[in-house]
Formats: C-alpha cells, sequence, structure tokens
C-alpha cells in the first residue's frame, strides 16, 4: 500500500489493537462486520467514490458511515468514520485497508482465545491438502462459479474439522476472490497470523520430508537471516527432484535440482 495510504492504515491499527485486545474473543464479530463493509465497497463504485472522495468534507463523509452502519458495533463505526477521514492514494485503498483491520479483528478473536497458532497452522493445511486437487482449486478461485457453490465446497472440506476462525477465514477466502486466487489469499491470511505472533512465516518446498532436526537448523539459519522468529511451512514435492525453494516475503532462494537445471539449459540456449 503506497505512502499516504500506508501511513493510514498503520495509524488505524495502533488505534484499533488497544480495542482488539479489550474486545476478546468478541472481535470475531468486528472483523466479520469490517469484511462485510468491504463487500459493500467492492460491489459499489459509487460508494467507494464517495467514501475516499478527498475533496469531499470528512464529516459528510462520516456521516454517510454512520447512517449505512447504523445496525453495527459501535466500535466499527468509529473505525470506518475514521478510516474515511483520512486520505488515501487511490479509492480501492480505502477498501484494502479495512480488510487488512477485518482480518486483524478475526485473528485477534482466536489470540484471545490462545487458538492463534492453531488458526496459522489450519490454514497452511488447508493449502495443502488442494495440492494435486486441480478442479477443486480451479472452483474455490473461479469467480463465474456462484459464490454459495464455492462457500459449499469450503465447508466440505474444513467445517467441523477446523477453529471457527480458520472456518470464517476460509470461507471469505473464496467467497469475496477481490482478484486473488484461494489458496493465495489463505496464505496472506496466514502471513498475518504470523506478524500478530511477531514471526515471519517461510514456505518451504522439498523434495522429500526433512527431519525435524532438519527443519530445526533451517529455522535457526533463517531466524539469524531475518533477526525475528520463523515459523516454517513445509511441502513436499518430488517434482523439483533435490534441494529446497524457501520463500519469506517477497524473498526467495530456489536451491532446487529443477532449478538448476533450468537455468543450465537457459545458459546453453543462449
Amino acid at each position: 500500500m503506497r505512502g499516504t495510504s500506508g501511513a493510514s492504515l498503520k495509524a488505524a491499527q495502533e488505534r484499533f489493537e488497544p480495542v482488539l485486545r479489550a474486545a476478546g474473543a468478541d472481535a470475531l464479530t468486528l472483523g466479520e462486520q469490517l469484511l462485510t463493509v468491504v463487500s459493500a465497497l467492492d460491489d459499489s463504485a459509487a460508494l467507494r467514490r464517495s467514501l475516499a472522495d478527498p475533496s469531499r468534507d470528512g464529516d459528510a463523509k462520516a456521516g454517510l458511515v454512520a447512517s449505512l452502519l447504523g445496525g453495527f458495533d459501535e466500535r466499527v463505526v468509529d473505525l470506518v468514520s475514521g478510516l474515511v477521514r483520512s486520505r488515501w492514494a487511490d479509492e480501492s485503498d480505502l477498501a484494502d485497508a479495512i480488510e487488512r483491520l477485518g482480518v486483524d479483528a478475526v485473528l485477534a478473536s482466536a489470540e484471545a482465545r490462545g487458538a492463534l497458532e492453531t488458526v496459522e497452522d489450519e490454514l497452511f493445511r488447508i493449502s495443502r491438502s488442494l495440492d494435486g486437487q486441480r478442479e477443486a482449486k480451479q472452483v474455490l478461485s473461479d469467480a463465474t462459479t456462484a459464490p454459495e457453490r464455492r462457500v459449499a465446497l469450503v465447508d466440505a472440506l474444513v467445517a467441523g474439522k477446523a477453529d471457527e476462525v480458520t472456518l470464517s477465514l476460509a470461507r471469505r477466502a473464496t467467497a469475496s476472490l477481490r482478484g486473488r486466487r484461494f489458496v493465495q489469499t489463505l496464505g496472506w491470511f496466514g502471513e498475518i497470523a504470523a506478524e500478530r505472533r511477531s514471526r515471519l512465516v517461510a514456505t518451504v518446498t522439498s523434495a522429500t520430508v526433512l527431519t525435524r532436526a532438519q527443519q530445526d537448523r533451517l529455522a535457526a539459519i533463517l531466524e539469524r537471516s531475518y533477526g525475528r522468529s520463523v515459523q516454517l511451512n513445509v511441502t513436499v514435492d518430488p517434482a523439483i527432484v533435490g534441494g529446497l525453494r524457501i520463500q519469506v516475503g517477497a524473498d526467495v532462494v530456489d536451491s532446487t535440482v529443477l532449478s538448476r537445471l533450468a537455468d543450465a539449459s537457459r545458459r546453453l540456449a543462449g
């Protein structure tokens, strides 16, 4: 998120965090209401323009929010009212910021119950369970498929098998694609969960199963490099033949045999 918009989001997060701490497990309701606001903004270009227009009086925009969110929790109304008074580089940045705050709130409810690590792990496991299930992954990310059908598929995969926060986020990831793919969105949610636990997420792809000792050594190396605790999410893909592919945020280290062969092929072709 760019310049002014990023600063506005950070300021909102700092103001909202004490509210989430005080809300405890009830933060789930705040988060789901915020995500409902995001859906309304996504569905109405006129509403996005009205609330993000920098030339429009802030109090007038806050008044519009209060009239639209009359049945919502007052903490949500106060937050969104403050956000529309801020300046945004692009009208889409407002919805993106509210989405981020909504996800933070949903995850904060799990944190209050001591279940945040469980949710983070379950989000990763859902993604991993879809490996090799091309049709299911396509349906979950297909904007032309009815959202109800996509949510029903998530329920078949997750309902009764995971924390309520995991289920809420998984449903959200497919019901409101927002230009992303389902697994990509789950990965983003997992990164936010890791941030709340002050940990980075390292996605590791290996040709074979890593032993606990190997995982511990790799985590220690990454923690020294980044200066923070690191959560390893490890998947096994025999197709890479050997070596490891490690991604931490935008950083990617690919030492797989497949990658080296591809590089050698490019050099020969050149």
